[in-house]
C-alpha cells in the first residue's frame, strides 16, 4: 500500500566532520533511532525509513525494530536519497529528516503536513529558529536562512546574513537572525524535479542543497519553531549531550 506521507531518514557513515554520526549514542539510544521513535508518534506520518548505503546501519535500524530501504552509494545530497527511497515507497508529501538535529516533536511535523494538505501551492517547506547566541550566529555549522515578507525563504548561507550597518556590537539585539534546521517538506512532483536538476554553483560553493531549489526559481516556505534544538556537528557536539536520558 502506498502511503501518502513519508518521512525518510537518510543516512550514511561518512561524514566528514563526525564519520558514524547517525549511530552515535545518547543516553543508550543512537541519534538515528531517537529520531526515528519521534518522527513514528506524528499522527499524520503514515511511514517512516532510513534510507541508506550502509550495512552497519541496516543492522542497527533493524535491529531496534525501524524500516530500512538500501540506497546507491552515488547520492550527494539527503535529498537525492530520500527519492529514491521514495520511488519504492510512494508517498505523496515526502519528508527528509536530517539525523544530527535533536527536539524537534512529531507535533511540528504535523504542523506542517496540515499546512500543506490546506494549501497546495507549497512545494517545498522547511523550519527554522530564532538564532540565540552570537557562537552560533558565526558558526558555519549553523546555516542561516533570511525570511522574505511572506514566511517564504530568501537565502540560506552559512555566513551572518544581512550585515548590520553602523553595529559594532551585539548584532542579535539589532536584528532577528534565524538559523534552518535540516528538514524538508517535499510534494511528491516537486521532490521529482528537484531530483532532474543538476548541482548548481551556489550549491556547490556553500555546499546547501537547498540553494538548488532557489536558484532554480522554486519557494520554500518556512515554519518557525520554539522547540530547544540540539544539533550534532561534531564529536564535540554530543559530549555536551551526553546528560540526555532515555
Amino acid at each position: 500500500m502506498k502511503s501518502r506521507v513519508l518521512a525518510v531518514i537518510p543516512a550514511r557513515m561518512g561524514s566528514s566532520r563526525f564519520p558514524g554520526k547517525p549511530l552515535a549514542s545518547i543516553g543508550g539510544k543512537s541519534l538515528i533511532e531517537r529520531l526515528y521513535t519521534e518522527l513514528s508518534r506524528a499522527n499524520r506520518i503514515d511511514q517512516v525509513a532510513v534510507a541508506t548505503d550502509s550495512d552497519e546501519i541496516i543492522r542497527a535500524v533493524r535491529n531496534f525494530g525501524g524500516a530500512v530501504v538500501r540506497t546507491s552509494k552515488k547520492h550527494r545530497t539527503g535529498s537525492d536519497r530520500t527519492a529514491e527511497a521514495a520511488q519504492k515507497l510512494g508517498g505523496a508529501i515526502i519528508i527528509n529528516i536530517q539525523a544530527d538535529n535533536l527536539g524537534l516533536k512529531a507535533r511540528e511535523f504535523d504542523r506542517v503536513i496540515e499546512a500543506m494538505l490546506a494549501d497546495n501551492s507549497i512545494k517545498y517547506a522547511t523550519f527554522a529558529k530564532r538564532v540565540e547566541s552570537e557562537d552560533a550566529l558565526y558558526d558555519p555549522n549553523r546555516v542561516k536562512v533570511v525570511e522574505d515578507i511572506r514566511g517564504n525563504a530568501l537565502w540560506f548561507t552559512r555566513y551572518p546574513v544581512p550585515f548590520l550597518q553602523g553595529i559594532n556590537g551585539n548584532r542579535l539585539g539589532g536584528f532577528p537572525y534565524l538559523y534552518h534546521i535540516g528538514v524538508y517538506f517535499y510534494r511528491r512532483g516537486a521532490l521529482k524535479e528537484f531530483t532532474s536538476w543538476p548541482r548548481t554553483p551556489l550549491e556547490k560553493a556553500e555546499s546547501l542543497e537547498q540553494l538548488r531549489i532557489l536558484e532554480n526559481g522554486g519557494s520554500i516556505k518556512l515554519f518557525k519553531t520554539k522547540s530547544k534544538i540540539y544539533s550534532i556537528d561534531t564529536p564535540e557536539d554530543l559530549v555536551r549531550l551526553e546528560n540526555i536520558k532515555s
